[in-house]
């Protein structure tokens, strides 16, 4: 069968169960592993700071127990050269025109930061603009910023894409399901596009997926970038959200209403709408360019070595943060992705003991994941291994402590043709498919898979589903609504040892069986025709010199 097709699921060979099962001491060895990563010793693991070597030691010599080999020509770290950018002595938002003059607090009213290397950051009486939901996509015939100049004007965006709200997956946008053009990545990239000043997403909890209080202590302190040759001249001036009760209050001085204009946002057609409003604010810029690295490291294949299959997840967390009650400021980041960590750790040991497989295994701990997916995004764009040469692998981001589930989802959908053998290994595992959860979150677009999907590599992202063995759905939901209101991106995403870890067990055996699976076969997934990454993935191979 041709490269760039896919095969049937491969035989599995049901008696040899150290290269088929999870090793037992994988609970232990994630346990340890994310205790260690998500202690206050290493400060919530902030990127490009003094601890950052602190914590590659820590990965590098897990790595180095398990027996994997130094993955990036002989060494094990990969630099990201980064820009650190934090915002000083805000101003208040200040509003004016219509007859009003009104200020907002940074923090509480407003966040906003730079992606330009710049001492400082002025926003001088630019002219508020609501631009529904700030897409442009000519393939779908819809362009928010129709008949508009948004040169030194300010846009106020709507969180999410226009079918969010819907039941079903249907509809322009892929109905309840976040597209790309629903991130806030994507609307702060769209307006710089569009040449705006400055650009200010109207918070809102259910279509946002998480809380101002993730907002406020994800965008208040050091902001990490990638190094650009222009230092961010492309980007805007400043991005920001705002809070929905500042938006609420701007648009009736405006004589707007905001329930109005998200309605008619979510219609083709929708033009502009300047507000006759004129926003200032403004912040200071420390400036710090520095690098920090992803850890990479590799378990060479016996037959095709040449060929690889990724295993990722991020090691970088928010560091200090805006403190507790308590006055906690260190964010943790225990679930948040040392648990991620953990797992890869306990699958290079796993795959290492249990041999070599016929293609080469590649353990990538990423970083600036916080940040915009940076690490991966650098890897992806100066792959160490070949894209085309990479079949695919999964990712781990948040495995959250728990029972084990009744059934998983695939996160993003079926996408690619690595769905067939997710559904496999579900039908020998007794274990039922169902919907994602939360589809409208855009959980697809918002982990490291993505950096390597959007550029064509097939990537495993799936989930336990809240359908629990101990306690159903109830005690599922309970669990997630409270990691997500309660502990997401908050000095509380803290390691207990009373944690339930039979639920991650469960995920990373599927993790491990898949991934094991991908690296034994010769198959090359490629995504479902209809897909909005087939063709990149066509075209590489197309090109490819014994790749897929």
């Amino acid at each position: 069968m041709p490269k760039g097709t896919a095969l049937p699921p491969p035989e599995r060979p049901v008696a040899d169960e150290t290269a088929d099962a999870l090793p037992s001491k994988a609970r232990a060895i994630m346990a340890e592993v994310t205790a260690t990563l998500s202690s206050d010793a290493l400060e919530g693991r902030a990127p490009s700071t003094a601890i950052e070597p602190k914590v590659l030691d820590a990965i590098i010599t897990r790595f180095k127990a398990a027996g994997l080999q130094p993955g990036n020509h002989g060494e094990w770290l990969q630099e990201v050269p980064t820009v650190e950018i934090t915002a000083t002595d805000p101003t208040p938002m200040a509003v004016t025109g219509k007859g009003t003059s009104q200020t907002f607090g940074y923090g509480d009213g407003y966040v906003a930061a730079s992606y330009r290397v710049v001492p400082e950051t002025r926003i001088a009486d630019s002219e508020l603009v609501f631009v529904g939901y700030g897409i442009n996509a000519p393939e779908l015939g819809w362009n928010d910023y129709a008949g508009i100049d948004m040169k030194g004007k300010t846009a106020v965006i709507l969180v999410n894409d226009p079918d969010y709200a819907a039941q079903t997956e249907d509809g322009l946008f892929k109905g309840r399901r976040m597209t790309y053009y629903g991130r806030w990545t994507y609307k702060f990239e769209e307006a710089a596009r569009q040449g705006a000043d400055a650009a200010l997403i109207v918070h809102d909890t259910f279509p946002a997926a998480y809380g101002w209080n993730v907002v406020n202590s994800s965008w208040t302190g050091a902001q990490y970038y990638v190094q650009t040759p222009d230092d961010g001249a492309s980007a805007t001036k400043a991005n920001g959200w705002i809070q929905k009760a500042v938006a609420e209050t701007l648009l009736k001085s405006a004589g707007q209403d905001l329930s109005a204009l998200s309605e008619a946002a979510r219609r083709p057609g929708f033009k502009p709408v300047p507000l006759g409003l004129k926003v200032r604010f403004g912040f200071d810029n420390t400036v710090r360019k520095s690098s920090s690295h992803n850890v990479v490291g590799v378990l060479p294949g016996t037959e095709r070595p040449d060929e690889y299959v990724l295993y990722t997840g991020h090691w970088d967390h928010l560091g200090h943060c805006t403190p507790d009650a308590s006055g906690d400021d260190i964010c943790n980041g225990a679930v948040d992705n040392a648990t991620g960590i953990g797992a890869l750790t306990a699958l290079a040991n796993a795959n290492v003991e249990a041999g070599a497989t016929a293609r080469s295994q590649v353990f990538l701990a990423v970083t600036l994941e916080e940040s915009g997916l940076l690490g991966s995004e650098y890897y992806a764009a100066n792959p160490v291994f070949p894209l085309d040469h990479t079949v695919g692998g999964v990712n781990m981001d948040a495995l959250l402590p728990g029972p084990r589930a009744r059934s998983f989802a695939m996160v993003g959908g079926d996408k690619s043709d690595l769905t067939a053998l997710f559904r496999a290994a579900l039908a020998d595992e007794g274990l039922g498919e169902v919907p994602e959860d939360h589809s409208e979150r855009g959980s697809y677009y918002r982990s490291d898979h993505f950096s390597f999907a959007k550029r064509g590599v097939p990537m495993f992202n799936f989930e336990r589903s809240t359908d629990l063995v101990e306690g159903g759905r109830a005690a599922g939901d309970a669990l997630s609504e409270d990691y997500v209101t309660n502990r997401y991106h908050a000095p509380s995403d803290e390691y207990s040892a009373d944690w339930n870890w039979d639920g991650i067990v469960q995920e990373v055996s599927l993790f491990y069986r898949l991934g094991r699976d991908l690296a034994d076969s010769d198959s090359w997934p490629n995504w479902h025709e209809d897909d909005e990454f087939r063709a990149v993935r066509d075209k590489a191979c197309a090109a490819s010199q014994g790749g897929c």
